[in-house]
């Protein structure tokens, strides 16, 4: 059991499709999603499928950085093992979801226009408005780092959250990207009241790996400069 709304209980998010699951993907997208990646560092890790060759540390994944939690804090928002927690603050002017997970704060304004599509950012562009008793919040312009599953510049995510009960929110994503899905596709899940405190996620203490992995290249370089052998990057 995934989650359970209205007091039905879900095997999966997906819900505008009989079988639970995304609609497929264009042939763009899989060939964008499945390239070779060439270049220095290819054969290192870090170079994987659709995202750039680890050359440096600006290659390396956001979540390895520490600049996003390793599922996605939104948009849209999705559930992971642990840090799932969310809490919303709201004033006239804005609407704000801090999440758990690597203390990510989306400061959403209400009622304005979108920012030009030039201007991209790590959460993307967010826009709130109500529609009744459902906080909608639409959201363009996410970096192509931390775009959802890999999507295009195209993604826009329209989030709704309706309050079921006293203790339940009903957090409902639209994801629309024609250069990445054939169609757009719709997910929900609950958001379930908690008295439990919000947690401090500690993302780099104690964390060797990233200068470990710099200090080593860094090494092989000199070998290889000085002529001696150049051992493999092992390869996961």
């Amino acid at each position: 059991m995934l989650t359970r709304i209205n007091g039905e209980y879900r095997t999966s998010m997906v819900i505008d499709s009989p079988e639970g699951k995304l609609p497929p993907m264009t042939p763009e997208a899989r060939a964008r999603l499945t390239a070779p990646r060439v270049g220095p560092g290819a054969a290192d890790i870090g170079c994987y499928p659709g995202r750039p060759c680890a050359d440096n540390p600006e290659d390396r994944p956001i979540a390895e950085r520490c600049l996003m939690g390793v599922h996605s804090a939104g948009p849209p928002r999705l559930p992971g093992v642990y840090g799932n927690f969310n809490q919303i603050v709201q004033t006239n002017q804005y609407v704000t979801i801090l999440n758990e997970m690597n203390h990510d704060a989306r400061i959403v304004p209400f009622n304005r226009p979108h920012l030009p599509s030039e201007m991209k950012s790590w959460m993307g562009d967010s826009v709130a408005r109500w529609e009744g008793d459902t906080l909608v919040i639409e959201t363009k312009n996410i970096r192509n780092e931390s775009r959802f599953r890999g999507a295009s510049e195209e993604l826009r995510v329209i989030e709704r959250l309706t309050r079921a009960d006293a203790d339940t929110l009903v957090y409902r994503f639209t994801v629309d990207d024609p250069k990445t899905w054939t169609r757009p596709w719709t997910a929900e899940y609950a958001w379930v009241k908690t008295d439990q405190a919000v947690l401090e996620y500690a993302c780099h203490e104690a964390n060797y790996a990233l200068g470990g992995i710099l200090r080593g290249e860094r090494t092989r370089e000199k070998e290889a400069a000085e002529g001696a052998p150049v051992k493999p990057a092992p390869v996961k």
